[in-house]
């Protein structure tokens, strides 16, 4: 039981999270939501806690995607799961040295300023260590829903695990 008080926004990673993990996808078709996606979402959208989405796009940075397609297969994961409040991507590449780019806080600290919150009242689900790594950072609470490609290490390195996206929002709302 936790006597957490409800968060003023839940940020989410995309690939991995939200939708299967296409590497530097550029085809709004191969959006596929992840099992329990569409039902979390919609369980915390009837709560009235803002949410939003915060991604590491590196393909763009990189050459492999362009930034109208990145628009258009953001624009077909809120096709098929909904809006989100707020949308923070990072477009960088690794070397950059950006501090947008997970594991640096950027990412949550502009959806939280988007939002008028604080990024400590906010919730951070993703599937990676990098997900954990900028919630901490950012001093928002993190939860870690693995995957096949989340190491071992992450798993046992996060500061709290759900088995899946339900289970972890309906942890957030209790």
């Amino acid at each position: 039981m936790s006597n957490r008080k409800r968060p003023a926004a839940v940020l989410f990673d995309r690939d991995g999270t939200l939708i299967v993990n296409v590497p530097y996808n550029r085809d709004p078709r191969r959006v596929r939501p992840m099992p329990g996606a569409p039902a979390a979402l919609d369980r915390l959208r009837r709560t009235g806690v803002p949410i939003g989405v915060v991604t590491n796009q590196s393909g763009v940075a990189r050459g492999l995607i362009g930034v109208e397609e990145l628009y258009e297969v953001n624009s077909r994961v809120e096709a098929l799961l909904g809006p989100f409040d707020v949308w923070a991507v990072c477009s960088h590449g690794e070397d950059d040295g950006c501090g947008c780019r997970k594991p640096a806080p950027g990412l949550i600290l502009r959806a939280a300023a988007v939002l008028g919150v604080s990024a400590r009242d906010c919730v951070v689900i993703g599937d990676i260590g990098r997900d954990m790594e900028a919630a901490r950072a950012a001093g928002a609470r993190g939860i870690l829903v693995p995957t096949p490609e989340t190491l071992p290490q992450e798993v046992t390195a996060a500061p709290e695990t759900a088995a899946d996206l339900v289970t972890a929002v309906e942890r957030v709302i209790r």
